[in-house]
Parts: C-alpha cells; structure tokens; sequence
C-alpha cells in the first residue's frame, strides 16, 4: 500500500539507510525535457517528477522493468513547451496520482504548497514555492538535502523567462536567492530544461557562475525584460492540455 502524501508536514525528514535511492535522469529531446524516477529499493516506491506525454510508456516501461510502484507524478508547474505525461502514467500504472501546485490552476489528484512533502518509502520530497518562471513553480527538495529538483525556476547557467504565464522576474529573482541559493553548496540541482548538454549543476556553481542571477535584482530585471524570445512551438496546446493533467480535447 502505497503512503499518503503528507499535506502540511512542515520540516519535517525521513531520513534513508540501507540501499541507496534509486535514480534515474530521463531526456526528451523535442522539448529538452528532463524527467526524473526516483524511488525507494526496499519498499519499492517511486515518484516521476516532471514526465511528458511523447515518453509516458518508455517511463512506464522502465517503472515496470525495475519492478517499482509508481506513486506519483509530479509536476515542477503548468508547463508550456511540452504536454505533461500524468495524465497518461495514471492510465499506465495502476495507482499513480498526479500532483502540482495548487497556485497552478491546473487539475490534478493532488493539489500542493509550500514545506508539503511527498513520501516515497524512507524518503520525502519538500515543495518549495518558487514562483516567477509561473506563480505555480515548485522546487523539488530531497530530504537529506543533497539534490533539488528546480523545474524551470533555475537552469544550469540560466533561468526560465518570466514573458508570459504570469511571470514576474523580481518574483523569479527573490524565489531563487531565497528558496533554491540557501539549500548547501554542495546540493546538486536537476533542472527541467537544458538546452547545451549539461546534466546538472550544484548551489555553489549557480551562485557563482549563472550569468543572470549572480547580478542585482535590477540588472536581473533588466535582463530578462529583454530577452525578446519567441513563443514556445507548443504553449496553444500544451497549456490547456496541461491545466487538465496532460489530457487533450
């Protein structure tokens, strides 16, 4: 039997001994999407933060192969470059629900916020709330501190823009420095995107290195209110699909 997300568990840790966590770093290429599996290999547990609809049954392959029981299905934020695979792992694997902020809008079988943890086995994620990217972005905090998972909040050397879905880069700048810049320097941290090949970073290299966010909030703000980007391919589609847990019309 699968454990029940604890809403409102503030601070609280489940700390993991024995076999480590298993962890697996999953890529979709058309949105450069990164999915991540991990679970616990001595109930078996799992969660997929971030899966997308185009790899559903590769992820559900693998769940099965590694004979894990996916609990959950959890979504960084609404997303607008890729349409969210939850909707279609809930029909894969029996028992999965899917979770996201409730300052999303979005539906889904669980509705989150800030210090809610979701368990898996011996070990927890922590939501952090790290609006500005959207007002529904959460940073995914593993229990012994050792890695997050930044959604589009924070990229390695860069950050996600804040032109539409009620973005706000003074927002985006303050979520970062506050909620994601005070985790340990050696915490590595697991982005959505990547679009150069890069895997992963660590607190130190971002608060050190990231181009953008290593300025002042002003030079910052400046910044990202000109980067003139053009809209995401898929964001007519994906949003809606994605305010209704990855189901299109």
């Amino acid at each position: 039997m699968s454990r029940v997300l604890i809403a409102g568990a503030r601070g609280c840790s489940v700390m993991a001994t024995g076999r480590g966590l298993i962890f697996r770093q999953l890529f979709e290429p058309v949105s450069c999407t990164y999915t991540y599996l991990l679970a616990d290999p001595e109930t078996k547990e799992a969660v997929l933060i971030d899966p997308v609809l185009e790899t559903a049954n590769r992820d559900a392959k693998l769940v099965t192969e590694l004979g894990l029981n996916m609990v959950y299905a959890a979504n960084t934020h609404c997303h607008a470059d890729h349409i969210t695979g939850s909707g279609a792992l809930k029909k894969l694997l029996t028992g999965c629900r899917s979770v996201i902020s409730k300052d999303s809008g979005a539906m889904a079988d669980i509705h989150i916020q800030e210090g809610d943890l979701i368990t898996f086995g011996r070990y927890s994620l922590e939501a952090r709330a790290t609006p500005g990217h959207t007002d529904g972005c959460l940073t995914y905090v593993l229990n012994d501190g050792s890695m997050a998972f930044t959604g589009d909040a924070l990229l390695i050397r860069g950050c996600g823009r804040t032109d539409f879905q009620q973005g706000c880069p003074n927002t985006l700048y303050r979520s970062v420095h506050s909620k994601i810049f005070t985790l340990p320097d050696s915490c590595h941290l697991y982005p959505a995107h990547d679009y150069t090949g890069q895997a992963v970073t660590t607190v130190e290299e971002e608060k050190r290195l990231n181009p953008r966010l290593t300025k002042s909030e002003a030079e910052f703000v400046q910044i990202m209110n000109n980067l003139n980007l053009p809209k995401p391919k898929q964001i007519d589609i994906a949003v809606p699909a994605n305010l209704k847990c990855g189901v299109q019309d």
